[in-house]
């Protein structure tokens, strides 16, 4: 790492911004190219820091893709705290803990570490008593209909997180560094449909993922999600500004990532690109030279390690950190060709038999992305077909279909978020030009998939079982297993496999289905 003499001479500890939205795709960032979503404030930092190109998410859904980033730890090392909406354990103490035993003022506003259960009385004695990301700054919010609510788009979250960013930063001491969690509800699901149409933005500027259907259905709905993104860029913006103003921002870490990919079909809750590979931006001015571009992959688990490493911040407390610190990729002292990251999923919401999960593996290189699904014999999105109530027989109509061929997003298929892209998929689903997408993200999967996400991002092309690739993927799935060994995944090292599926939930729908 290239550090400063200013800050080579000098005891200040840096403060951390970490800003996090919530489901965005690694290609949606103007710096990326992307057409249709504007984001000033990400590009200044990757501008103006390290542009990481290939960072993978501990999983593609929120819970456990932050447990792994505040832990250092893959989900699977987590027990319930690694699994959606389940519980905190609280012996999986967070790095922002020991950044505030390290004399940080800590915060965090809008979501946190999140969906889990924390501690709700004394009964829950080995749970985790508040959010891991520290306390809240949630109090001040807009109100809808007061004449000042700049809000594009009515499922934006209410909360005014630069403002609450301000009342945190004034909370704290004239000589006390802090770390901040921004954690945008943005842009998850709640979208408004047709919101784009205030903005000024215009169709015909969409980029399509391979994996989705082109029409303007599809292309409203990915403006209606380039919106919310764009909403979390200008409160980060003005976070930026505040620092500024007040001469604080050079000695400022600031990351900027999303948590998992977009809450689209094919994408979020799937081990593929659009649902792991996520934007990374992290700049340092005081200590990093501006500029770089990393193109190593990393992992949610490698923050952990980077920021105590930069904070001098023991890990003393902390379970065994699985991930490394990223810092010597920035300064190419570290060898890159061999790099790979991890990421997996089990449960995401109550969309199978018995609450079972879809559990996956992946392991991704720089050039390919090799999964394995554990159970291919379950349904990747969910049962195609509901129960009417937990305690009947009766069923929904086949694919959430109802006699008027409208789909119902809640009936099956549910580990896709309810959304008009959906919607259109699985209402076409008998149009022969539809029917690839609507298998694409509906249908059994092979055990194993291996994909060139250099050439193939959407990842429709399945080269695992071919002559040409064998070696490629028998390499890929040993360093698979070794890494999942390594790392305790009970998948494959524990008499119990199955645990994963039966940590309690907490939140979410409770929805029932017919036995396999």
């Amino acid at each position: 790492m290239q550090v400063s003499s200013q800050t080579a001479h000098t005891k200040v500890k840096p403060n951390i911004l970490f800003a996090i939205s919530d489901d965005q795709s690694y290609y949606h960032t103007s710096i990326n190219g992307c057409t249709f979503v504007k984001t000033p404030a990400f590009d200044q930092i990757a501008r103006r820091g390290v542009f990481f190109t290939n960072c993978i998410a501990g999983s593609p859904g929120c819970a456990p893709s932050r447990s792994a980033i505040v832990t250092g730890r893959y989900p699977w090392q987590n027990e319930q705290a690694g699994q959606h909406a389940s519980s905190w354990m609280k012996k999986y103490i967070s790095f922002i803990d020991l950044l505030a035993s390290n004399g940080y003022h800590t915060g965090y506003t809008g979501k946190g570490v999140d969906p889990f259960q924390y501690a709700r009385n004394e009964n829950d004695s080995l749970w985790r008593k508040g959010n891991a990301a520290g306390k809240a700054y949630n109090s001040i919010r807009y109100q809808k209909g007061d004449g000042t609510d700049p809000r594009p788009a009515s499922g934006i979250s209410d909360i005014n997180y630069y403002e609450n960013f301000k009342n945190f930063y004034n909370a704290k001491g004239a000589s006390e560094p802090f770390f901040f969690w921004y954690g945008a509800a943005e842009p998850h699901r709640g979208l408004e449909r047709g919101s784009w149409k205030r903005s000024g933005k215009t169709l015909k500027e969409v980029q399509v993922p391979p994996f989705l259907p082109d029409n303007d259905t599809i292309r409203g709905d990915l403006l209606d999600y380039a919106i919310e993104i764009e909403w979390f860029d200008c409160h980060l913006q003005k976070m930026l500004d505040f620092l500024k103003e007040k001469g604080a921002l050079e000695n400022t870490i600031v990351i900027v990532t999303s948590d998992n990919g977009m809450a689209f079909p094919r994408a979020k809750a799937n081990c593929y690109e659009y649902g792991i590979h996520v934007p990374f931006a992290f700049s340092y001015p005081d200590g990093i030279q501006a500029g770089k571009i990393v193109e190593a992959p990393v992992s949610f688990t490698d923050i952990a390690p980077t920021l105590l490493e930069l904070t001098k911040t023991t890990t003393k407390g902390m379970m065994p950190i699985s991930g490394k610190s990223f810092l010597s990729l920035i300064d190419n002292s570290a060898d890159s060709s061999d790099h790979f990251a991890l990421s997996g999923r089990e449960r995401h919401s109550y969309s199978r038999y018995n609450n079972w999960g879809y559990p996956q593996r992946a392991l991704r290189n720089k050039e390919f992305l090799f999964i394995w699904n554990i159970k291919p014999k379950r349904w990747p999105a969910g049962d195609p077909q509901r129960l009417q109530s937990l305690d009947g027989k009766d069923l929904f109509p086949k694919f959430g279909i109802d006699t008027r061929g409208i789909h119902h997003p809640e009936w099956a298929f549910t580990d896709i978020d309810a959304s008009p892209s959906k919607s259109f998929i699985i209402e076409h689903y008998k149009d022969k030009a539809i029917r690839p997408y609507f298998d694409w993200s509906t249908a059994l999967r092979p055990e194993y998939e291996l994909y060139r996400v250099s050439t193939d991002p959407g990842c429709l092309h399945n080269l695992s079982g071919l002559d040409d690739y064998q070696s490629i993927e028998n390499k890929m799935k040993d360093l698979l297993v070794t890494e999942l060994q390594r790392s305790g995944d009970p998948r494959i090292t524990a008499p119990l496999p199955e645990i994963f599926d039966s940590y309690e939930r907490y939140s979410g729908p409770v929805r029932a289905f017919p036995e396999p």
